[in-house]
């Protein structure tokens, strides 16, 4: 059985700081990704209101292990994903913690804006020779182009999970939009507790009811957090992700 950290006498949960860096802006239909070292954190700002980031994770040394959406819902007892959660890979560790979060409330159900949504839509896909920097891509050829950096192909890809944006579920279980659920302004931020890979795409979420392809970009803010100890929020959330940093700490200690 794992052995987490000591947690007998945490009683009062700490909210962790961040630091910022350096800061980029990323516009709408727009993909990027890069290796988040360990201790690192990224900080994402809505700069318009209904903004969507599809974001899926990797572990760089081994991308075979991944974002796990089922794992981590299921390891917090949640269908929302706010600050204090964390986001599991599929070896049971931990690749990021929620450490701060404006909406509470991220889509982990929903998937990736695909090509057939564009003609349930009414939309109008405009190429990047036709339309430049106001092309209208997929989300989930926007991952595909960003895991091609790395050797990562189709059949490694990984249910994304949709930052800033919310849907409601009715009695039959289909899934639906929550419009203006996401001002201008809006943060999340995430920090690594273990090398990561992340890729993510500013693309339109599957189920966003806009009359026209809506181009909403983000603000990035890199910079480094308070590092997780027994009295971090996220680590006391639940049992079960105490398990998963004891994890961290043994794969750590063998790295």
């Amino acid at each position: 059985m794992n052995a987490p950290l000591d947690t007998a006498n945490s009683t009062d949960s700490v909210t962790a700081h961040f630091t910022a860096k350096y800061q980029t802006h990323l516009p709408g239909g727009h993909h990027w990704s890069m290796r988040m070292p360990r201790g690192s954190a990224l900080k994402l700002t809505a700069s318009e209101a209904n903004a969507n980031v599809g974001l899926v994770m990797y572990n760089p040394q081994d991308t075979l292990e991944r974002l796990n959406l089922p794992d981590t819902l299921k390891g917090q007892h949640t269908f929302r994903l706010t600050e204090g959660h964390c986001l599991y890979s599929d070896m049971g560790r931990m690749f990021a913690s929620i450490i701060q979060d404006d909406l509470g409330w991220h889509d982990s159900a929903s998937g990736n804006l695909m090509e057939q949504h564009f003609a349930a839509k009414g939309w109008h896909k405009k190429a990047y020779q036709q339309a430049f920097n106001d092309f209208t891509p997929t989300g989930h050829d926007s991952l595909l182009i960003e895991m091609a950096k790395y050797g990562l192909g189709e059949r490694d890809l990984c249910a994304n999970l949709n930052l800033f944006s919310r849907v409601r579920a009715d009695e039959e279980a289909n899934l639906h939009y929550v419009t203006d659920h996401c001002a201008a302004g809006d943060s999340v931020t995430l920090r690594f507790e273990m090398d990561t890979l992340v890729l993510l795409h500013t693309c339109p979420h599957p189920l966003d009811p806009a009359a026209e392809y809506p181009l909403r970009g983000v603000d990035l803010t890199f910079g480094t957090a308070t590092a997780m100890d027994e009295r971090d929020a996220c680590y006391l959330s639940r049992p079960e992700n105490a398990r998963a940093f004891a994890n961290n700490q043994l794969y750590h200690l063998a790295s």
